[in-house]
């Protein structure tokens, strides 16, 4: 009778180890990525630092670039859990908000808070991709689905009349992209040291004036 049980709880902690040893596997990624750049990486290194073996890494991660994949994809969204930034509900929210302001507030708060987790390996795929056309296809195709979801809250603001009347919702989603993007995030946050509030304050600050109507 008591055979279930057991199997449960043992399978309940493999499944907590596994958790807990790509977690670490993430960290010690996260850090020498950034630090080193993608392509001096190596994954040898990567298990040094977290502190498993390197079997152990490859039965997790086949190789370098799986693992960048899998680290800045749950850096991006915040978990593992297989869900896009475009259907997360701090996103949903922020497209369908019939506030204009309240809108691109909502959507730069959780900018902001993803370029706190991701914008430094996005940074690190972005250099890499002039010398790696995988990291340049995933970094181009992380635009592409990064410019959408601008484009969707612009495309709101235009029906709703609220953008200047010089914007279209594309010129609209031009200027958001521009403003909101890993380069400027570096730029203020680690280049000229600005805390992740005023950073935030600033970005809104600026989306809003340059899209919406006095």
């Amino acid at each position: 009778m008591s055979q279930p049980v057991k199997r449960t709880y043992r399978a309940a902690k493999r499944a907590e180890t596994a958790t807990a040893t790509r977690a670490a596997i993430r960290a010690a990624a996260t850090g020498l990525f950034v630090e080193s750049g993608y392509a001096a990486t190596t994954m040898r290194e990567i298990a040094r630092r977290a502190g498993v073996g390197e079997r152990t890494l490859y039965d997790a991660f086949p190789n370098k670039f799986e693992l960048f994949r899998h680290t800045i994809g749950v850096a991006t969204v915040g978990d593992e859990e297989p869900v896009a930034v475009l259907d997360r509900p701090e996103v949903v929210a922020a497209q369908t908000d019939t506030d204009a302001s309240a809108a691109i507030a909502r959507l730069i708060e959780y900018t902001a808070g993803l370029f706190e987790r991701a914008g430094d390996l996005i940074m690190v795929g972005i250099e890499a991709g002039a010398a790696d056309a995988a990291m340049r296809a995933g970094s181009e195709a992380a635009e592409a689905d990064t410019y959408q979801t601008w484009l969707g809250l612009t495309r709101n603001l235009f029906r709703a009349d609220a953008l200047r009347p010089e914007l279209d919702a594309e010129a609209a989603a031009d200027i958001f992209f521009a403003l909101a993007s890993p380069h400027v995030f570096r730029l203020l946050r680690r280049q000229r040291g600005w805390s992740a509030a005023r950073y935030r304050e600033w970005l809104t600050e600026a989306v809003t004036a340059q899209l919406l109507r006095e």
